[in-house]
């Protein structure tokens, strides 16, 4: 169980510290005199160096061992917050917080590794995997209720803060719970292919996270994904040719982690663009405050805390593809039930949908976890890892802008945010068409 809990603890700080400052940046602008540009960098520079450094993140645990870099990013996390609760300025706020998102992307690549390490037996592994991912939901929807809380009762520094004892904890179960991590010394970490992947992923979330704001056809988002789908390409064509690549294209190519990290992105893609629809809807339309936007979302949240667990114990009697299949076609029913129901729906008829989007997202996480990380030899446990996360921070980040620019550009508000509930049920039915050929259908064996 504590290796359980120290992995879990650093994936939860991650994910809280993406949503938990979206209702601190208000407060954190006014208080240290920045500018929007200085609090958009706030919050996207943690984004972006986060996703951006994944795949190193994942090449690094695989080298150097998955245990020591997962405690080197829960220390230099920890230690960013603190610099982040103290800063005396914007600038230095922004820099802390580009630390952290680096502390951040080697902490993801090593939990999951380091869960399929600790646990090898497939039903204690299914129980981990669903538990992890119940993580990131509740940290992901939470967010926005403890920031609230924590802003109006203590202080936005507060919002920084509590990562330090999180960090500690989870510092010291690391170190005393969980097992040294085989290393691959003599594998060479290949730069070149490091720093396309770097460009090619930062470059797409910029570009993603302008969209909202610019429309989609601004110059500079165009030329974002211009070069970020160069830098791609260069990452490719480095593969093929390096001798020790950061992930072997063959891997790539498999149905299963191909597949598997595609699923990963369209079902972060519809939920999220789903908490960042409903949070502006409840605060903008419905004059919520940042404390009762959480606490309307909590339906959500509620389930996520056990639908992830939930699948773990399933998928050993059914296997992962009925579980994933099920989950998406749920969370697709919950997105539409929320687009059909009207103009100006009372909220308690969007209770129904929040929680079928929530419980079916989080109850397919765990089959396509097991289904990418199953598609990977032990010595590549790290990069495959990073692959799947990369690929959901991509789908959260273009749920979120393509939200945004449909609530921007729609005729009306309503017709906006039931265009981008479609959409969402769109990307969860085309998951399920993938799960059906991706996802291996009989149940693992010990």
């Amino acid at each position: 169980m504590a290796p359980l809990l120290a992995v879990c603890a650093g994936y939860f700080m991650v994910i809280l510290d993406v949503t938990v400052i979206n209702v601190a940046v208000p407060v954190i602008g006014r208080d240290l005199a920045t500018s929007l540009t200085g609090i958009q960098w706030i919050t996207d520079g943690y984004t972006l160096v986060f996703a951006g450094f994944l795949l190193t993140g994942g090449a690094l645990g695989d080298r150097l061992g998955n245990r020591r870099v997962f405690c080197w990013g829960v220390a230099v996390f920890t230690v960013a917050s603190a610099g982040c609760a103290l800063a005396p300025d914007a600038p230095f706020l922004v820099g802390a917080r580009l630390l952290e998102g680096f502390g951040a992307a080697l902490i993801v690549p090593g939990s999951l590794a380091l869960l399929q390490q600790a646990y090898p037996g497939p039903a204690e592994r299914s129980r981990a995997f669903g538990l992890w991912g119940s993580m990131a939901g509740i940290a992901a929807s939470a967010g926005p209720l403890l920031g609230g809380l924590l802003v109006t009762t203590v202080g936005w520094r507060w919002v920084f803060l509590i990562n330090l004892p999180v960090g500690a904890a989870c510092l010291l179960l690391s170190l005393r719970h969980v097992a040294r991590s085989p290393r691959h010394a003599a594998r060479p970490l290949d730069r070149p292919a490091q720093l396309a992947i770097v460009a090619a992923v930062a470059l797409l979330t910029g570009a993603l996270n302008e969209a909202g704001r610019r429309g989609w056809t601004d110059p500079a988002v165009l030329a974002g994904v211009g070069l970020a789908a160069a830098a791609a390409a260069a990452f490719v064509v480095r593969e093929r040719l390096a001798r020790s690549p950061v992930l072997p294209l063959p891997l790539l190519r498999s149905r299963a982690m191909g597949g598997g990290a595609l699923i990963g992105l369209l079902f972060n893609f519809g939920f999220y663009g789903m908490v960042f629809t409903a949070s502006l809807e409840f605060q903008h339309q419905r004059g919520f405050s940042a404390l009762g936007t959480g606490l309307a979302l909590f339906p959500a949240v509620a389930m996520t805390m056990f639908a992830s667990v939930v699948s773990g114990r399933l998928s050993r009697r059914t296997g992962d593809r009925p579980l994933v299949i099920a989950g998406m076609l749920l969370a697709a029913l919950g997105l539409a039930g929320w687009a059909a129901a009207g103009a100006d729906p009372a909220y308690p008829l969007l209770v129904a949908p929040m929680m079928a989007a929530g419980f079916g997202t989080s109850f397919a996480l765990t089959g396509s976890t097991a289904t990418v990380m199953g598609a990977a030899p032990p010595s590549y446990s790290g990069a495959a890892s990073a692959l799947f996360n990369t690929a959901r921070q991509i789908g959260s980040a273009t749920g979120v802008a393509l939200g945004g620019s449909l609530l921007v550009t729609a005729a009306h508000y309503a017709a906006g945010l039931r265009t981008s509930m479609a959409v969402g049920a769109l990307a969860y039915l085309t998951a399920a068409v993938l799960a059906w050929f991706c996802v291996p259908a009989r149940p693992r064996e010990s």
